[in-house]
């Protein structure tokens, strides 16, 4: 039997950057990685990291901006490097200033880091995970930049789009970015459902080095579920929203939504939907979604943010917010411990989070062969593609 230390070895080391609660941690580790060292700048979600992982003197936790942390800090026998890089100047609920912008714009500390390591002590394996608009951003400028910023350390790019609703019954779809110092040779399957068709003009750029790996099809997309992860309450529980606020929450549906959630309401048995509130035309209304799956969970700034449950069925209607163990089910992380954290910061955490099964299913499908040379290799001596013209 292996002692902790002979298990720790064998596992190969991750660097995590933006490190947040540590759900990409939980997917890694899942799936046979160790992270090593992790950062993040939000005291919050530190908390929440150390009390769930709660870790020995083989990790290390940088707390604090990533602009002063040095190569010099970090282990240099690390396999991968990780960074879900904020999103907020990426998104369709940001500004869109891009990789330019104050927040989204630290994934070049992260490049820089990389580079600082030195080809010697670089990770083999650099992951980027961020959202959708990544690839829209500046007419596709920023995703090419950050593709050409990953060559230029010597690593050739496949791109993935992963909705973590193939795995949980919540839409959240993302990009995920997979730098290889040794790629796997090109897949003749193209295999639309991770790379779909508005990503695949990045393979055709001939000033990009890119690589397509042989990959299984991921689960198809959730269909229900959501039902099965709401919290239980009591109908009586003080979670519910009073008659007043309910009653206002029904008048701001529009009428095609109103007739939806009467009809659920009449129906026998008890059902669940998520709603938003959201702005049209001026006006702050509320729209629920139409199935049995989550709306995508977002950071927990205020309450057009912020997601509720609508229970309805056996003529009843009622409405509350998500809580915090919903979160944590709707992310696959049912587990994670919630006894410190206080409701808001356990939203926030989640919301700016990766979904651990898509992390897990990246881990085992992807990263740890590639890492163990089981995809196949690219001839060491292929020069890359010149980005400079």
């Amino acid at each position: 039997m292996h002692n902790v230390t002979q298990l720790s070895t064998a596992r190969p080391k991750v660097l995590e950057f933006f490190a947040g609660i540590g759900l990409a941690r939980m997917g890694l580790e899942s799936a046979g990685f160790r992270v090593a060292w992790a950062n993040d700048f939000e005291p919050d979600k530190w908390a929440m990291y150390e009390g769930q992982f709660n870790d020995d003197s083989e990790h290390t936790f940088a707390l604090g901006d990533i602009g002063v942390v040095k190569a010099a800090d970090l282990p240099t026998d690390a396999k991968l490097a990780w960074a879900s890089s904020p999103c907020t100047d990426l998104s369709l609920a940001g500004g869109r200033a891009g990789l330019a912008g104050s927040q989204s714009g630290t994934f070049w500390h992260f490049i820089r880091l990389l580079e600082d390591l030195g080809a010697e002590n670089r990770p083999e394996v650099a992951v980027l995970e961020n959202v959708n608009g990544l690839v829209t951003s500046h007419g596709g400028d920023d995703l090419v930049a950050a593709i050409r910023a990953f060559n230029e350390l010597g690593y050739s790019v496949d791109v993935l789009a992963i909705d973590a609703r193939r795995f949980l019954p919540q839409s959240r779809p993302r990009i995920f970015l997979v730098g290889a110092q040794n790629p796997p040779e090109d897949s003749e399957e193209q295999n639309y459902e991770l790379r779909p068709d508005w990503l695949q003009w990045i393979y055709g750029d001939p000033t990009l080095r890119t690589h397509r790996a042989a990959l299984p099809a991921p689960p198809t997309p959730q269909l229900s579920g959501l039902g099965e992860l709401v919290e239980e309450m009591q109908t009586t529980d003080e979670r519910w929203w009073d008659q007043d606020r309910t009653d206002a929450f029904i008048a701001s549906l529009s009428p095609t939504q109103r007739d939806r959630v009467n009809s659920l309401r009449r129906d026998s048995g008890v059902k669940y939907r998520t709603a938003y509130r959201r702005t049209r035309n001026g006006v702050a209304v509320w729209e629920v979604r139409p199935d049995d799956v989550s709306g995508c969970l977002r950071t927990a700034r205020g309450g057009s943010s912020k997601q509720a449950v609508v229970r309805l069925g056996n003529k009843r209607l009622q409405v509350r917010w998500m809580t915090p163990l919903e979160y944590a089910r709707l992310m696959g992380a049912g587990d994670y411990d919630l006894s410190t954290a206080r409701t808001n910061q356990a939203l926030f955490g989640f919301g700016d989070a990766v979904a651990v099964p898509v992390v897990e299913w990246l881990g085992e499908n992807y990263l740890m062969p590639l890492i163990k040379g089981k995809l196949g290799t690219q001839s060491q001596s292929e020069e890359l593609v010149s980005v400079v013209q």
